[in-house]
C-alpha cells in the first residue's frame, strides 16, 4: 500500500474527508493521490467552490497529489464517473483505491460487482424495469433475488459508488486493491446550488477543518462562491438557445426524454420547475439534473476514457511520481491538449464547463481558466 488513490469532489472538503485522508495514511500509504472532479460535479451542477480552493484544502489536510477528473466525466453517471477515476488513478501508478462506504467490506462490494456483470442479473433487471421500477430499484431487487441480502448494498449511495469502483477495477484489470473505509460525514450527492447536502456554505464552519474554513471565507469575500441564481439563468439560457433536435444527441437521453425536455424548456422558469416538468416515476432526480447539464453544455453520449493526467496541485516531494504515469501528465492543460485528437476534444469540452462555471460565480470570472490557472504546489 505504497501509493493510494481517492476519487472525490471535495465540494466542499469537510471533516469527513480529512478523517479519510488520515485513515489512509494510518493504514500505511506513503503517498496519497486524489482524482478530483473539475468543472462539474456528479449531482448535475458546477462546483460550489473554485477548483484552486478545493485543491489547497486537500493538500493542507494531507493529500500529496491532485489530478483532475475532467468535467465530462465528473458529471456522468456513477458507472462512468467511477470508470474514469479508476482509469486515471491506475494510469498514475496507484496500487490502492480508498473510498468510504456505508458497508466498509471490500470483499462484499467486490462480490456484488462481479454479480452485476452476470447476464442472469441483467435479464431480471429488464423484467423489473418493465413493471415501472427505476433502474436503481430494479437492479437492487434483481440482486436480492439472486443473492439475498446483496440488494441492500445497492440501496445506499456510497456503497453503490464503491461497487462501481470495484466494477471498474475488474473490468479494466486495474492493479488497484480496493480499501473500503467507514463513511464519515454527509452522504454522497444532494443539495441545492450553493449548498452541500442541504447545508448552506455560510453554515459549514463546524463541519470543515479550520484551515479549509479560512480558505472558504477568503473565497466568499472574493466573490468566488457559486451563485445559484446565475447558474439557473445560464442553464435555462443555453437550453432555450439550442435547436431542440440536438437534445436527442445529449448523453442520458432515451425513450423520448428529448421530447419531454423540449416541452419543459419552453415553459420552465427555474431549474426546480424544469426538473419537475421532466420528472417521471422511471427517472430519479439525479439523472435528470445530469441530463439537463449535459444538454446545456453539449456533452456527447460517447466519450473515450480520459486521455491525460492534468495535475491541479501537489506537494513538491510527490511530483517525481508522475514519471511512472502511463498517460501524458502535466500541470498545463494546453500542453496536454496537444498530445492527440482525443486529448484536444476532452480539453475543449472541459474548458467549456469551466467557462460556464466561471460565469456562475458571485463575481463573474474570465474565460479560459482551465488553460491559464496555475497549479497549487506546496
Amino acid at each position: 500500500m505504497d501509493f493510494t488513490g481517492i476519487i472525490a469532489e471535495y465540494d466542499p472538503f469537510h471533516n469527513g474527508h480529512a478523517a479519510q485522508l488520515a485513515a489512509v495514511r494510518a493504514a500505511g500509504a506513503q503517498c496519497i493521490a486524489v482524482c478530483m472532479s473539475s468543472g462539474a460535479v456528479q449531482r448535475g451542477g458546477v462546483p460550489i467552490l473554485p477548483e484552486s480552493v478545493r485543491v489547497r484544502a486537500a493538500l493542507d489536510a494531507g493529500a500529496d497529489l491532485v489530478v483532475a477528473l475532467p468535467a465530462p466525466y465528473a458529471c456522468a453517471t456513477a458507472e462512468q464517473f467511477a470508470a474514469a477515476g479508476v482509469h486515471l488513478l491506475a494510469a498514475l501508478g496507484c496500487d490502492t483505491l480508498a473510498f468510504g462506504a456505508e458497508t466498509p467490506d471490500a470483499a462484499a462490494l467486490l462480490d456484488t460487482a462481479r454479480l452485476l456483470d452476470g447476464e442472469e442479473l441483467n435479464a431480471r433487471i429488464r423484467q423489473n424495469l418493465a413493471t415501472g421500477m427505476t433502474y436503481a430499484a430494479a437492479r437492487a431487487a434483481a440482486a436480492d433475488a439472486l443473492h439475498p441480502g446483496t440488494g441492500g448494498l445497492l440501496r445506499t449511495p456510497n456503497n453503490i459508488l464503491g461497487i462501481e469502483y470495484c466494477k471498474a477495477i475488474l473490468a479494466q484489470g486495474a492493479a488497484l486493491t480496493p480499501l473500503a473505509l467507514p463513511r464519515l460525514g454527509a452522504a454522497h450527492g444532494g443539495g441545492r446550488p450553493g449548498e452541500h447536502n442541504g447545508i448552506p456554505m455560510a453554515q459549514m464552519g463546524s463541519f470543515v477543518p479550520a484551515r479549509a474554513a479560512e480558505l472558504y471565507g477568503r473565497a466568499a469575500a472574493d466573490g468566488l462562491l457559486l451563485d445559484g441564481a446565475r447558474l439557473e439563468t445560464a442553464v435555462l439560457a443555453l437550453l432555450r438557445m439550442q435547436d431542440p433536435a440536438d437534445f436527442a444527441q445529449a448523453r442520458g437521453v432515451s425513450e423520448g426524454l428529448e421530447n419531454r425536455l423540449t416541452a419543459a424548456v419552453r415553459e420552465a422558469d427555474s431549474l426546480d420547475d424544469l426538473y419537475t416538468r421532466l420528472k417521471t416515476k422511471r427517472y430519479p432526480h439525479a439523472r435528470l439534473r445530469r441530463l439537463v447539464l449535459d444538454a446545456a453544455l453539449g456533452f456527447p453520449a460517447e466519450l473515450p476514457m480520459p486521455p491525460y493526467l492534468h495535475v491541479l496541485g501537489a506537494r513538491k516531494a510527490a511530483l517525481p511520481r508522475l514519471k511512472q504515469a502511463s498517460l501524458p501528465a502535466a500541470t498545463a492543460l494546453a500542453d496536454l491538449a496537444r498530445t492527440g485528437p482525443e486529448a484536444a476534444k476532452i480539453s475543449r469540452l472541459h474548458n467549456k464547463a469551466v467557462d460556464f462555471s466561471s460565469l456562475c460565480r458571485e463575481k463573474i470570472q474570465p474565460m479560459g481558466l482551465a488553460f491559464t490557472a496555475k497549479p497549487v504546489v506546496i
